[in-house]
């Protein structure tokens, strides 16, 4: 019997394909760069931006103090903080705002995304690309990487906030060693009050 839900290898598939296309060496600098920061501080909107409060949440089982900007009990950003922003357009207006703000406070700017160019790249001390996933050939059609492009497997933006979840999932685990957590330290920072 076919699945309802379509075809789960056809997804992990492009999921696996779109991670496997994100550089190492942008990988290995974010990661240095979130655990030296002093503070971190998360945004994004819509379902990245419910990623990016995931992955708040596991920076703080690491020990890390962080903030997702919007929040009532956030700080406000200076120097020694990284705002890393979760975007797959690379240009949505509320956070190019944020991000210029972030900024002028003397904050860094980590951009994840898949947009080559945009407003927020421009803003970014650093930035890591999630490619699209197409074949080389597909990707100077004018619908490339985007909801109306037939060749992918789920609508809208669905595959990059997924990959951008798993990967934040990854960024985690390679945390651990620098920031000296383990399993049992990030458990007992668990909320009890659930």
């Amino acid at each position: 019997m076919t699945s309802p839900l379509g075809d789960p290898d056809r997804l992990l598939a492009e999921l696996a394909r779109m991670l496997k296309g994100v550089s190492g060496e942008e990988t290995a600098v974010f990661v240095r760069e979130v655990a030296a920061a002093r503070r971190v501080f998360v945004a994004g909107a819509g379902r990245s931006g419910l990623v990016m409060r995931a992955f708040a949440m596991r920076l703080m089982h690491l020990g890390k103090d962080v903030h997702v900007v919007g929040d009532v009990t956030a700080p406000p950003l200076g120097r020694g903080d990284l705002l890393v922003i979760g975007s797959g357009s690379g240009k949505t207006e509320s956070m190019v705002g944020v991000a210029g703000r972030a900024a002028a406070a003397g904050a860094r700017v980590a951009l994840i995304t898949s947009a080559i160019l945009g407003p927020l790249a421009a803003l970014a001390h650093l930035r890591v690309r999630m490619p699209p996933i197409l074949p080389p050939e597909l990707l100077s059609a004018p619908q490339a990487g985007t909801h109306a492009d037939p060749a992918l497997f789920q609508p809208m933006r669905t595959l990059f906030e997924q990959a951008l979840l798993l990967w934040l999932d990854g960024v985690v685990v390679a945390l651990m060693a620098p920031l000296g957590a383990t399993p049992e330290a990030m458990e007992a920072r668990h909320q009890n009050v659930e």
